[in-house]
């Protein structure tokens, strides 16, 4: 299973072992359920980025897709549209291969405009729904959101990226549907 992404997949400012794909592998594991993740995450990169390189990181024995593409795209306020199209590009060349796809979205910031939101928001399970995806609405819903000041005690001090134990909780949110992916 390749987890393509960007900072969040990558790891970014956390120590070997503390990030997302090993601390999703480690649950795995834990779980008993027999998979190897490879991490395709690039710091900053954005859907395009992704885009470009998904030729060359699934290999013929990739079975399975994590995309967690589109947090770099957000917070440089990219067009939407751009993202969308990148993104669709992505699950169309995955499903040429016949791999099954777990797409995990981020909700948009309300700082460039409702309608900005609107269709960025959309984006994600709009195109689930259009290449029969599973989706993960938010890579962070496991931070929680009741409690602000909890979650900033999640996050490194760049307040973007979270912490070890914040990724603990982000894939003990994930996990299961990374499971769901599996069975598939």
């Amino acid at each position: 299973m390749v987890a393509l992404g960007d900072s969040l997949t990558a790891g970014y400012g956390l120590a070997e072992g503390e990030g997302f794909v090993p601390q999703l592998q480690a649950w795995l594991d834990a779980q008993g359920t027999p998979a190897k993740v490879v991490n395709a995450g690039v710091s900053g990169d954005t859907s395009a980025g992704g885009l470009s390189r998904l030729d060359w990181s699934l290999t013929p024995e990739t079975d399975a897709l994590i995309v967690t593409l589109g947090g770099n795209d957000m917070l440089r306020g990219l067009d939407p549209a751009m993202t969308r199209a990148n993104l669709d590009q992505i699950l169309s060349k995955a499903g040429e291969r016949g791999l099954k796809v777990l797409l995990i979205g981020l909700p948009g910031p309300a700082n460039f405009g409702p309608d900005w939101k609107k269709q960025f928001d959309a984006i994600f399970p709009d195109l689930a729904a259009k290449h029969g995806v599973l989706l993960e609405p938010s890579f962070l819903a496991g931070l929680g959101a009741a409690d602000p000041a909890a979650v900033q005690a999640l996050m490194q001090a760049d307040h973007i990226h979270p912490n070890a134990e914040g990724v603990k909780r982000i894939v003990a949110q994930i996990g299961p549907r990374v499971q769901e992916l599996l069975a598939e």
